[in-house]
């Protein structure tokens, strides 16, 4: 890697710093988190883009919505939402706010940082492939070989153009009684 792409220094890897969560701990964390969150709601595309039209309101119109439901007793019952209910409602969507932005961060850093391990890995990968064609040049690395020729053909493999699917065919005529007569 060129000192240009060496990623920054990661604290938790640094001596006298808390291990390290490997993957599958890492899974098996957020899968528990998830479940003490209680309200995790999976959307379709078409519910997120129904929902956020109301959930798109200023904050200011919203707080203001709000002191006009406290203002008037008619306007609770009708809605069946009491002021505080609906000010503590507004005050759970802003803090929730808070933890998607956190988590969204997250998935950054994590996907960053697997970006740069897959090219580490692929960069290795190129290396010994490179390396292991000049040595199997050498009779003594013979057994090289096998290996040398398995990592050509998966690259030719992985080079060939995929066909175009051929256009769905129509089902041949339905043959009749008449045809066969003749």
């Amino acid at each position: 890697m060129s000192e240009n792409t060496k990623p920054p220094k990661n604290p938790a890897t640094d001596a006298g710093a808390t291990p390290a969560l490997s993957p599958d701990e890492v899974v098996a964390q957020l899968r528990a988190l998830r479940q003490q969150i209680g309200e995790v709601t999976p959307l379709t595309k078409q519910q997120r883009i129904a929902l956020r039209a109301h959930a798109a309101l200023p904050n200011d119109v919203v707080q203001a919505s709000i002191n006009a439901l406290g203002a008037s007793d008619g306007v609770q019952q009708v809605l069946g939402q009491p002021v505080d209910e609906a000010r503590q409602m507004a005050e759970d969507a802003n803090r929730w706010i808070a933890v998607e932005d956190e988590l969204r961060a997250m998935l950054k850093g994590i996907a960053g940082a697997n970006l740069i391990r897959r090219q580490r890995v692929g960069l290795l990968s190129v290396q010994a492939y490179v390396i292991s064609q000049q040595l199997v040049r050498d009779p003594s690395n013979a057994s090289l070989l096998p290996h040398v020729e398995e990592i050509k053909r998966l690259r030719s493999l992985g080079r060939r153009k995929k066909p175009a699917k051929p256009a769905p065919q129509q089902p041949p005529a339905a043959v009749t009684s008449q045809h066969l007569d003749s």
